[in-house]
């Protein structure tokens, strides 16, 4: 909602869609288990759902040390990911200029990681990716997914909403929303009758993909949208950016 009032303050004009709601999904006790079955040396937060969630379980500041209480390094994948961070007390933060999971394994913390646990705080599913690399790495990965997504259900008249309103880009943050939409759409599509169906496609076919990361463009490639734009970076300033 936020990105969408600066959008349009400068005259383009923007609509938000929600496709999912969130919900607990962790409690202290399981964060204090996962502590104590395989201390991470390294932490990653992949979201501000995740760093809220997380803290309302169990207080961020207030996590276990390691055995040998040195203090565990903190990740964020992005900007507001660790502004969501320091305003739970925990001030040092490693975060990329890339904010991307590629942005991530790029610094140098996360190439020296053989024989480190390293804990990735999510939702329920994504970044899996991440896991694999560092796994690869001679990392012991783990998760802990402190908040579920609820996908909210849409007949298709919001498709036709779309069209009406003349949307002519659609900014996408994940793989998991990229193949929802995608999928709303086309099966809308392969519903109607031809004519329709020729003048939905030619929309859908036109319109430009502003996605957030390489992983996310190879994606949308894969499923044959054509007009696509990496922003590389899902938070405000980067969209922004790429749509300017």
């Amino acid at each position: 909602a936020k990105l969408t009032q600066q959008l349009n303050s400068i005259g383009i004009n923007s609509i938000c869609q929600s496709f999912f709601d969130y919900q607990p999904y962790t409690h202290g006790q399981q964060i204090r288990q996962t502590f104590k079955k395989s201390p991470p040396d390294i932490i990653i937060f992949v979201s501000v759902a995740a760093v809220i969630f997380a803290n309302q379980a169990l207080s961020i500041k207030e996590w276990p040390t390691r055995s040998n209480s040195q203090p565990s390094q903190f990740f964020a994948v992005g900007h507001a990911t660790k502004k969501a961070l320091n305003a739970c007390s925990i001030k040092d933060v490693i975060c990329p200029k890339d904010q991307s999971s590629e942005g991530l394994l790029a610094l140098f913390d996360l190439n020296e990681v053989q024989h480190k646990n390293v804990l990735i705080v999510r939702g329920d599913g994504g970044r899996e990716y991440l896991k694999e690399i560092l796994s690869e790495r001679g990392a012991t990965v783990s998760y802990l997914e402190s908040y579920q997504r609820i996908w909210l259900t849409f007949n298709y008249a919001i498709v036709k909403q779309w069209h009406a309103n003349q949307i002519n880009v659609i900014v996408v943050t994940s793989n998991a929303l990229l193949q929802r939409i995608e999928g709303l759409i086309t099966t809308f599509i392969n519903t109607l009758p031809s004519d329709e169906q020729l003048m939905l496609s030619h929309w859908y076919q036109n319109c430009l993909w502003v996605v957030a990361s390489e992983r996310i463009a190879k994606s949308a490639k894969a499923l044959g949208l054509i007009n696509i734009i990496n922003a590389k970076g899902a938070n405000d300033q980067a969209i922004i950016k790429a749509l300017s």
